[in-house]
């Protein structure tokens, strides 16, 4: 775990908020990087040789196709001669211009005057700026800027006879280069023309005899049209054909209800004759129109329940029971059939039929009168006879040219085709004639008129001085030299694992922080004189002012009351300072935390824990035969009183004392732990100055032994990776934050 946050805090940014103190703590850096920009920039400036140049307009306009109108792309010529030739293609020019090809030319050229001239003499090398430029100049203003017919070439050099001699060389060979390919392309276009046109014509005399053949074949001009006809004729003979069937089954229709009417009007007309003359018929007639007159009216009085209802319907049953007996024998008499072998329907047609008359008053017809109808029907059955036989002839007359047109609309998709195939073969070799035609006395026009027209607008003169760039290299070395700077500086303050600003120290660590104590003067400190009385060891101070060379701060002052501020409401008295490495001024701020406490009329034992590499007694000129190493080893078990130092009325110091082997097995005895119950039994606060947390051991063991933990962080020398551990190291026992030492600011 400790590794992966190590290598979470060394892969940092740098805070923005923390800028401008990375650029005061780095500006010495700075400054030199500052300079040697600067110095460079200066030789740079000094060894630009000054530059000329000089200039050329050239107009290119083309005498070829100028007619041409750019929206016919179907124009006849565009098939047969070169793009080039119809229209200027300023973008192939403007190449053309830059190409190794011409500017070869001009060097051969120049290299009688300029022996050690080259092609990048003049086009340049790659990746740096062409000494030759060519650009067309815009027309117009604003958005409506557009590029014109006129190219504007430039050529820098540092002698300005050599910028004119090289533009005026290039005009040469552009123009000779130009007229050239001009020529070559235009023979180019004739000669194809003149290969091709034998080829065209031979090309239309076949396609046309191909399609008069098919024509005489087929005796046809346009099979297209034809077939449009044959179809729209056939459109015609359906609609007749269905017309005709539709008519064809009405008189089908008609004419077989008349055969049906013309079979049954002889019976019916002699049947109804001879009921007409029968006396009972008439009687039973009337007498069930009666019946059937007073059950209507009953039935308005009285429901069907009713017996007098059910009377008349009993009394009109008995009727048309004699009634039906009557029609039987009367058809009987005229079919000769006997009564048992007619048909219920036949003799139930008859009384309706006669019902029906007799409510109607209507009088049976006469067997003359019969005679005349049936007469009558069987002339109209002949009318609709002979009318379907028209309508038959008709059907199958329709039905035969139907066939055949259909016939003959299946041979046309075959000669459609190949009318399609062989009328586009003459048409294109016609127009293609045509073409060919026209392009030939359009080339032969352009032959006796030239190529482009390349004006000279304005000549090249002698180069004029455009600047050394001197200036340029000064003012950019002045912008760039800060800024390169700057960004060295901060390059190595990424690079740098350091930790330069206390709000860093807080924000990696995540603890309180204690208090920002500054660079502290060193004082000089008085000697001090030590008299021994028998087993009592006493300091005496040589002057009153010698407590004047102990550190002393505001911050300090503002540090202690934070850690007091973090003693209630438990107290605690064993403060225990140490760091991650040495030389961070551990014991230095645990003076000073001394002092503090001391102004507030507490009494301070300080204990140099550091038995391995004591510093204190050293800062302080004070004896270090006895202390700390030897109280854990005296087996007389005497009073620490007698290894005490006071060097101030407030403040006593136990040094570590004599150099002993086994520092751990000392530091973890139960002695130890004794003694400091003890020293908080006779004194307010116990500052105990550890020594570093990663070197040894000794540290770990007296942070599980002290109520409290405080880390001393020196700026600029602590590490993110260093702190971290550390911090993970302490943070389950009871640290309680961090005093950020040595800042530059507070």
């Amino acid at each position: 775990m400790a590794i992966n946050n190590v290598g979470k805090e060394r892969v940092h940014t740098v805070d923005i908020r923390q800028l401008f103190k990375i650029i005061l703590r780095r500006r010495i850096l700075i400054l030199g990087v500052a300079s040697a920009v600067m110095s460079t920039a200066g030789i740079l400036a000094f060894l630009a040789k000054p530059n000329y140049q000089s200039s050329m307009q050239l107009l290119v306009r083309s005498n070829l196709y100028t007619t041409k109108s750019s929206n016919n792309p179907t124009d006849a010529n565009s098939d047969f001669i070169d793009s080039n030739v119809e229209v200027v293609d300023y973008t192939g020019q403007l190449q053309l211009m830059l190409s190794n090809h011409l500017i070869e030319k001009a060097v051969v050229i120049l290299r009688p005057d300029y022996p050690d001239i080259k092609i990048e003499d003049i086009k340049g090398t790659k990746g740096k700026k062409s000494p030759l430029s060519v650009a067309r100049v815009e027309s117009g203003t604003g958005i409506n800027r557009t590029p014109s017919q006129l190219f504007e070439i430039k050529y820098k050099n540092h002698d300005p006879i050599k910028t004119q001699r090289v533009l005026q060389t290039l005009l040469r060979v552009y123009q000779d280069y130009n007229i050239e390919q001009q020529k070559q392309r235009l023979t180019k276009g004739m000669t194809f023309v003149n290969e091709r046109l034998p080829k065209v014509k031979s090309s239309v005399v076949t396609a046309e005899s191909n399609l008069e053949a098919f024509r005489k074949k087929h005796n046809i001009l346009d099979p297209e049209t034809q077939s449009k006809i044959v179809l729209e004729n056939l459109a015609d003979t359906q609609k007749q054909l269905q017309s005709t069937r539709a008519q064809l089954q009405d008189v089908q229709a008609r004419y077989a209800a008349l055969q049906d009417k013309l079979a049954a009007s002889p019976s019916s007309a002699i049947i109804s004759s001879r009921l007409s003359q029968s006396t009972r018929y008439q009687t039973l007639l009337n007498e069930i129109q009666r019946t059937e007159l007073s059950l209507a009216r009953e039935r308005i009085r009285y429901t069907d329940d009713s017996p007098v209802v059910q009377k008349l319907v009993q009394q009109r049953e008995s009727q048309l029971a004699l009634l039906k007996q009557e029609v039987t024998r009367a058809l009987a008499f005229q079919t000769g059939k006997k009564a048992s072998q007619l048909k219920n329907s036949e003799i139930d047609a008859v009384i309706n039929q006669a019902l029906k008359q007799s409510a109607s008053n209507e009088s049976l017809l006469t067997e003359r009168q019969m005679a005349e109808v049936y007469i009558k029907l069987a002339d109209e059955v002949i009318q609709v006879q002979t009318t379907a036989l028209g309508l038959e002839a008709n059907e199958k007359s329709l039905s035969s040219s139907e066939k055949r047109l259909q016939a003959e609309l299946a041979k046309y998709p075959s000669l459609i085709a190949e009318y399609n195939r062989l009328l586009p073969e003459v048409q294109t070799n016609r127009k293609t004639l045509e073409q060919l035609m026209q392009t030939q006395q359009s080339l032969s026009l352009k032959l006796a008129q030239g190529g482009f027209n390349w004006q000279t607008l304005e000549a090249p003169e002698r180069g004029i001085y455009t600047g050394s760039g001197r200036s340029f290299i000064l003012g950019g070395g002045a912008i760039a030299a800060p800024i390169i700077g700057i960004v060295v500086a901060l390059i190595l303050e990424m690079l740098n694992d350091s930790i330069h600003t206390s709000y860093e120290l807080q924000r990696i660590t995540n603890l309180r922080l204690l208090g920002i104590v500054p660079k502290l003067a060193k004082n000089h400190r008085r000697k001090r004189t030590l008299l021994t009385n028998h087993s009592t060891k006493i300091l005496i101070a040589d002057s009153p002012v010698a407590v004047a060379s102990l550190p002393s701060h505001e911050n300090l002052d503002m540090a202690y009351q934070n850690i007091n501020i973090l003693n209630s409401p438990l107290p605690y008295k064993s403060l225990m300072v140490t760091s991650a490495n040495f030389g961070e001024g551990k014991s230095t701020v645990t003076l000073g935390l001394a002092v503090s406490s001391a102004r507030t009329h507490h009494r301070v034992l300080i204990i140099d824990a550091n038995l391995r590499e004591p510093s204190l007694h050293k800062y302080l000129d004070l004896q270090n035969e006895w202390g700390l190493s030897l109280l854990l080893v005296d087996e007389a078990h005497s009073t620490f009183k007698d290894y005490i130092q006071p060097i101030h009325p407030s403040i006593d110091v136990l040094t570590a004392g004599p150099h002993l082997e086994d520092t751990v097995k000392l530091l973890s005895s139960r002695r130890m732990k004794e003694l400091l119950k003890e020293f908080e039994q006779n004194y307010d606060l116990i500052l105990v100055d550890a020594p570093p947390i990663l070197n040894t051991v000794d540290a770990r063991i007296l942070a599980t032994l002290c109520n409290a933990i405080v880390i001393i962080a020196r700026l600029g020398q602590i590490t993110r990776a260093e702190l971290t551990q550390t911090k993970e190291i302490l943070e389950n026992l009871n640290l309680i934050g961090i005093i950020a030492n040595q800042a530059t600011n507070t």
